[in-house]
């Protein structure tokens, strides 16, 4: 047999030998610790979700840590765009109460109201009276007809905002044949009251368009609380939308209307002259209200009054008996027992909401 030569890497011993040797092992080690690091990524990128019906907490976790359940302000947060129904069980009303001289009433307690849902009383879970943030959309009337009022109709808007909840936000609809935003949301005086220094009144009055258009605008709001305050002159005759589809929106929109109208008491056309009971009608079902304007310098007043209103609401809040997730318009009323010593009260409330389907 041959005895073949072998072929040494280095002398034994030599440094050269030992040190593939050692850089063998580092790389065995850097690949053991890689791995056992994304197996550790791994596990701490896992998210544990009970399978249906089991109740156990993990192990690490005590029994007092688990959160509670959404009902809350927490709530509130996880299903933006539906004030009134917060989640699968609760619903909240806003509320707003004035007396035979239409002035607001606050410090009313929870005793004192009862609310019915489809003509059966609902047993009151939660009551609140705050100043939380609401997402408003002002709707101008920039149609011909409100030339002369325009100055003042800029005015009351700016008294509006600089009354409000200063974590309130805006966007500016204007309308005449068409509707156009002429700012979007925004906490600052200064750049709506920029923007309402450009624009002009002129030609017809798209009304229904443009409270239709401020409802769906109203999708990309920041807060829970939503209102729609329109400043307006007359009726509606240019629109797309008819009253009735702008109704349908309103009911499933759970956006309070405000409006100020500025009416003509000898006004030429017909759809002038229902202008009032047009606002009024779909400000009360949405749950806010219509004032008229009978003098144009009152507007800022108004206006401020408004502002008032929407940061001294009560939120009532109920668990109805009907969890039927049908989908179909159930019926809200609330009703106010006034303490002794106070004359009969008004209340201005949501006239219902639609159930869910899942």
């Amino acid at each position: 047999m041959t005895n073949l030569p072998l072929q040494r890497v280095g002398p034994p011993g030599g440094g050269h030998g030992r040190s593939l040797l050692v850089l063998l092992w580092i790389c065995v080690l850097a690949l053991f610790a890689a791995a056992t690091q994304a197996s550790a990524q791994d596990q701490l990128n896992q998210v544990h979700v009970n399978p249906p019906g089991t109740t156990t907490a993990p192990a690490t976790e005590p029994k007092d840590a688990e959160a509670p359940p959404d009902t809350g302000a927490d709530a509130l947060r996880l299903h933006p765009g539906s004030f009134i129904r917060m989640n699968a069980d609760l619903v909240l009303v806003p509320v707003t109460v004035t007396d035979p001289m239409n002035r607001l009433v606050t410090g009313l307690e929870q005793e004192d109201f009862q609310v019915f849902e489809n003509n059966g009383q609902q047993k009151i879970t939660s009551f609140a009276c705050e100043d939380a943030p609401v997402s408003i959309g002002i709707i101008l009337d920039l149609s011909g007809s409100m030339s002369s009022k325009l100055v003042r109709a800029k005015e009351s808007i700016l008294q509006f905002i600089k009354t409000s909840n200063p974590q309130d936000e805006y966007f500016v609809i204007g309308f005449n044949d068409r509707p156009e935003l002429i700012e979007d949301f925004t906490s600052s005086v200064d750049e709506i009251g920029a923007r309402l220094a450009t624009v002009h009144a002129g030609h017809r009055t798209a009304l229904l368009d443009a409270i239709y258009y401020g409802l769906v605008k109203m999708r990309e709001a920041r807060h829970e609380r939503k209102a729609l305050l329109i400043v307006s002159d007359g009726g509606d005759n240019r629109s797309r939308f008819t009253e009735g589809e702008l109704r349908a929106k309103v009911r499933e929109s759970n956006v309070q209307i405000y409006a100020m109208g500025i009416f003509d008491p000898y006004a030429p056309t017909p759809e002038e002259r229902m202008g009032p009971q047009l606002l009024e009608t779909i400000c009360e079902e949405s749950g806010g209200r219509m004032f008229q304007v009978d003098d144009i310098d009152e507007l800022s007043d108004i206006a401020e009054k408004i502002s008032t209103e929407l940061r001294n609401q009560y939120v009532i809040g109920y668990r109805p008996s009907d969890l039927a997730r049908d989908g179909k318009w159930r019926k809200v009323k609330v009703k106010v027992n006034p303490p002794p010593g106070l004359p009969p009260l008004t209340v201005y409330a949501r006239t219902g909401y639609y159930a869910p389907l899942q």
